[in-house]
């Protein structure tokens, strides 16, 4: 098989993904294509989709590649598919800027930086699959520690958590971590939109600093409920 077999088969695979398709994943379903091989083609193919300025474009995204329409074409997609972008109250977009920035991190954390309850904020990120509980802090009472989800970065077009703008980026246009962070992350629409929520857990931050971490077995809904 040579190079254009395996684009073509790369491709099909990522195609008909309902989530962003890692090297790993690809690697186990071709089997004997050592990793280096796969990046190369995988570096190759996102080249080719920029250089031919096609409707869509190959990108890499929240752990892995997923084909996604060019954001400048996002206008004409919502006409066509009449769906709305996702509307974030600007209570929702600076909560989760200060959850993505400072996780793991506790509500009163939260609500310390925010002055104001954040409850039903919370609430609203948990049902969108925007945060997630990653377990409790060892300190009295326990409060629930929230960080960002895979559909966090999937959504805001990120590769990881470190593809943020950073702090620095941010005092110099002179704005702190807010609804601002996210305003020229790409709005792009992936190709395949998923079926299942899977969530995949991924690490944020550095629990030591922020009290030891448990692990939690109760729902999302019903913890936020059951917080002080």
């Amino acid at each position: 098989m040579d190079d254009s077999e395996r684009k073509a088969l790369i491709e099909s695979l990522i195609f008909v993904s309902e989530t962003p398709l890692s090297v790993d994943r690809i690697r186990e379903i071709l089997g004997d294509l050592p990793r280096k091989e796969i990046q190369r083609l995988l570096s190759e193919l996102v080249d080719e989709y920029q250089r031919t300025l096609r409707g869509f474009t190959l990108v890499e995204v929240a752990g892995g590649f997923q084909f996604r329409t060019r954001p400048e074409h996002a206008e004409y997609i919502r006409k066509m598919k009449k769906f709305r972008p996702l509307g974030f109250s600007p209570a929702a977009m600076e909560t989760l800027a200060i959850v993505a920035y400072r996780q793991p991190i506790v509500r009163a954390e939260i609500e310390k930086i925010r002055g104001v309850d954040c409850g039903g904020v919370l609430r609203t990120l948990l049902e969108r699959k925007l945060i997630k509980i990653i377990g409790k802090k060892d300190v009295p009472g326990k409060p629930l520690v929230y960080g960002t989800t895979q559909k966090f970065l999937e959504t805001f077009g990120l590769k990881e958590l470190s593809s943020l703008p950073t702090l620095k980026d941010l005092e110099s246009l002179g704005s702190p971590p807010s609804s601002q962070s996210f305003s020229t992350l790409e709005a792009a629409v992936p190709i395949s939109e998923p079926s299942s929520k899977k969530e995949i857990s991924e690490s944020a931050g550095d629990p030591q600093s922020h009290g030891e971490i448990t692990e939690n077995p109760i729902k999302d809904g019903d913890c936020l409920s059951k917080e002080g």
